[in-house]
């Protein structure tokens, strides 16, 4: 039976699948619409879809190693209670291995790439969903690779609300390496060093701590003496080399580093739901609506 735009769009609006889902779903269907639907629901795009556009802003992130390769992912689920699910855990488990074994370019190519046989990793998701009940989303990922003498510094804070992977150069003590990405998940810096700031960033701060200088009134004279000074002070809020050390204040990263012989090399911290727009719950509305039903 030839399967026609209408058909495909009737579908659609019926089950809020995607155009391509639906269009196979009646091909495999042979055009039955009651089938068609049943076919997405059991491959639990249907039920998925009602749930994509409720706000995915908890869950958890996540680090796998293998060797000389790692990855960070981050996973989301609407609820906290659901990120603690054992489902939930699984799937960020076998997604994490899925990325270091496939080394997908970004999130849109990983999800279209085959997860088991007919199944892509977004479908495989999507049944994740049908089964948990709640919207559930890969967000982002990043791979990082290291040599024989080098260490992952791997830290999951409270259970994964907040993830850091480092890569250490020069030293194969994971312990001093995991350290290091403590530091930096407590502290949130946005460098290595001051090497990686950019000269607009840098000459922005020093105009605005210029203008800060003369609005206190300070002598121009000792104006630019007294930024380069607070320009130390910038470096050391966003640099992780020059920050004091959270396991030991006397001391500064890089020098904790040098101590082991070391350089951080890169790092990358993923903390859940930054950027994204969290629901806002009122529950006292929410009873309120469920009595006057």
């Amino acid at each position: 039976m030839a399967i026609t735009a209408q058909m495909v769009k009737e579908l659609r609006e019926k089950t809020g699948a995607g155009m391509m889902d639906c269009k196979k779903a009646l091909q495999e269907t042979d055009g039955d619409m009651d089938k068609a639907i049943d076919f997405l629901r059991e491959k639990g795009i249907a039920k998925a879809a009602k749930k994509a556009d409720r706000v995915a802003a908890e869950g958890t992130t996540y680090i796998h190693t293998s060797g000389n390769e790692a990855v960070i992912l981050e996973v989301n689920s609407e609820t906290d209670f659901v990120a603690k699910n054992e489902g939930f855990q699984n799937l960020v488990k076998e997604l994490g291995e899925f990325l270091l074994n496939n080394k997908p370019a970004n999130v849109e190519e990983a999800l279209n790439q085959e997860f088991a046989a007919g199944t892509t990793v977004g479908q495989h998701i999507n049944a994740s969903i049908a089964k948990i009940g709640e919207n559930l989303t890969l967000r982002r990922f990043e791979i990082r690779t290291k040599e024989d003498s080098d260490a992952f510094g791997a830290y999951l804070h409270m259970g994964g609300r907040i993830g850091v992977l480092a890569v250490v150069k020069g030293t194969s003590d994971e312990d001093a390496a995991k350290d290091v990405a403590m530091h930096i998940a407590a502290l949130n810096p946005k460098y290595v060093s001051r090497d990686e700031v950019s000269q607009e960033e840098v000459e922005r701060e020093r105009e605005v701590l210029t203008q800060q200088a003369l609005n206190e009134g300070k002598p121009e004279n000792i104006v630019a003496k007294m930024v380069e000074g607070r320009l130390g002070k910038f470096f050391e809020d966003i640099c992780v080399l020059d920050q004091a050390f959270v396991k030991d204040p006397d001391q500064k990263v890089r020098k904790f580093l040098e101590s082991k012989k070391a350089t951080l090399e890169s790092f990358v911290r993923y903390e859940v739901g930054e950027g994204l727009e969290k629901r806002q719950d009122n529950f006292a509305e929410e009873v309120m609506s469920q009595v006057k039903k």
